[in-house]
């Protein structure tokens, strides 16, 4: 008898514990985040305090060119959200009916602005500028894929001299190459957004580009429509709109809409 009682008990013990893993696993949840690369850095510091409040849940961020990530979500690559930095490459997603209607909110604005190396050896000063012999090269995200190089086209046809710098133009897959070329002097500036000047101390802002020059850089935010994690993905675009994280926002220079 005390023999069939330590074998009940063990059986009971080795079901609840059982029990015990699987009600864990279904618990922990992973959210994939498909986000423009700009946003980077207010991103890593709001997945701090977001996993701290919701323990359960994980954030793993895909960065990347706001038009390379709309491609990989168009074509059935995984993603529980879409932080935009263009409300165009937003918009075919929501054509496509993969962003749902009810989850999805533009809150976010930005500022286009010209950039040069710290000791800035060509003494470039404006996008005028850039027009000149003495410019070798300028960089900016290639326009069909990267929101900041679509922006810094339209500047520079605004400004008529499109024609004249084609020619010198470096693209990059995203802001943070353009960033890296002008901050190793690969290039004689180079068109950012404001914020992504503001993470280099390599770098100076010689001009803000004038907002009536290039369409509004608008960053839309929108959960993915079949996402296996719907209630996960609610909370966490819920806590990009709270106060706290407003602050990290307009910490890191961006406008709120």
């Amino acid at each position: 008898m005390v023999r069939r009682i330590r074998v009940f008990v063990i059986i009971t013990l080795v079901i609840i514990l059982l029990s015990a893993c699987s009600a864990n696993s279904e618990s922990n949840t992973e959210l994939t985040i498909s986000a423009a690369v700009s946003l980077k850095e207010p991103l890593e510091i709001i997945k701090e305090g977001f996993e701290r409040e919701y323990p359960h849940i994980k954030l793993r961020f895909n960065f990347g060119g706001s038009g390379s990530l709309q491609q990989q979500i168009s074509q059935g690559a995984p993603a529980d959200l879409f932080f935009s930095a263009a409300e165009d490459k937003f918009e075919i997603l929501i054509d496509e009916e993969l962003i749902m209607n009810e989850f999805n909110i533009s809150f976010l604005e930005n500022e286009l602005v010209l950039i040069v190396p710290k000791d800035n050896p060509l003494k470039v000063t404006s996008f005028q500028d850039l027009i000149h012999n003495r410019i070798d090269y300028v960089s900016i995200g290639t326009p069909e894929t990267v929101p900041a190089g679509m922006y810094a086209k339209e500047v520079f046809k605004s400004l008529g001299i499109w024609n004249k710098v084609e020619d010198k133009l470096v693209y990059a897959k995203d802001v943070r190459q353009v960033l890296s070329y002008v901050e190793t002097g690969n290039v004689a500036a180079g068109v950012v957004y404001r914020t992504d000047a503001m993470q280099s101390d390599k770098v100076s802002i010689m001009e803000t580009a004038n907002s009536n020059d290039h369409s509004s850089i608008i960053y839309p935010v929108g959960i993915i429509n079949g996402t296996k994690h719907a209630e996960a993905a609610e909370q966490f675009y819920h806590y990009l709109q709270e106060s706290t994280t407003i602050e990290v926002f307009k910490y890191h220079g961006f406008l709120i809409k």
